[in-house]
């Protein structure tokens, strides 16, 4: 462990699987709602990434998105389905890597359950444009940051133990197995 967190007082290291990884998952990015999707993650080789808005998170976990059928990820995606997706809720907490392996459909229920009018921006035709597809993600693996009692009381216990001269946060942080 590194030398801040031996200073510190409090537990602030919590690693959680199953369903319990899968409500820290869809907590954090209910409040990011957008991630930096990473593809070609071949070692030695840049990866590629791109923001994107999740759609839909469910409840095993699992985080939807609408592409274009022609798009560069999609194409990545078809020779190798393993994504790394980063997440950002706020300034100070809600801080997620997943990594996972995405499939990509056309399935026209999906596309509907997930559509929203703002997409037409992209999908110029609606939500029966053909260049629409869906991307599912099951997450495997992740790492999180964020707070126990949320941002009024991490900030006050920074000043307390910036005051004391005290390692006081109120940070908690794991891996995540679903």
């Amino acid at each position: 462990m590194d030398s801040i967190n031996k200073q510190q007082p409090e537990k602030n290291r919590e690693n959680l699987a199953g369903n319990e990884a899968a409500k820290k998952i869809k907590e954090l990015v209910s409040s990011a709602k957008t991630c930096f999707f990473c593809t070609n993650k071949v070692p030695g080789d840049e990866f590629t990434t791109r923001p994107m808005s999740v759609q839909k998170i469910d409840d095993e976990g699992n985080l939807w998105f609408l592409s274009a059928t022609d798009s560069h990820k999609n194409e990545e995606l078809q020779a190798d389905k393993n994504v790394q997706l980063l997440f950002q809720g706020s300034s100070y907490s809600d801080f997620l890597s997943i990594s996972g392996k995405a499939t990509v459909s056309t399935d026209k229920e999906k596309i509907k359950e997930l559509w929203e009018p703002v997409l037409k921006a992209w999908f110029t035709e609606g939500q029966n444009d053909p260049r629409i597809s869906v991307i599912k993600v099951e997450p495997s693996e992740g790492y999180y940051w964020d707070t126990k009692h949320g941002a009024a009381i991490a900030f006050a216990k920074k000043l307390i133990g910036a005051a004391m001269g005290k390692t006081l946060d109120d940070s908690i942080e794991g891996q995540l197995k679903v």
